[in-house]
């Protein structure tokens, strides 16, 4: 069972790290503001742990969105614009 759970979180963060490799534009900048980006990066590290310890997906992903977009709001993480 750790082998299988092991293999899903690898799996996940190759994809996230390969999306991450995308840029939007030209220069290097995103089209989506930073809130967004937080909220999408949480909502997919939210969805991979609760497929991970099997609890609902679709509740891991909105936890998990919500807390990304807000974490600045929190003073959790910093604001980089």
């Amino acid at each position: 069972m750790q082998k299988s759970t092991l293999l899903r979180v690898s799996g996940a963060l190759l994809l996230v790290a390969g999306l991450a490799a995308c840029e939007s534009n030209g220069y290097g900048g995103s089209t989506l503001s930073p809130d967004a980006q937080r909220a999408a990066g949480g909502a997919l590290a939210g969805a991979v742990v609760a497929k991970a310890i099997d609890g609902n997906v679709a509740t891991g992903a909105l936890i998990g969105a919500a807390g990304g977009a807000l974490c600045d709001d929190a003073g959790v993480c910093q604001r980089r614009y």
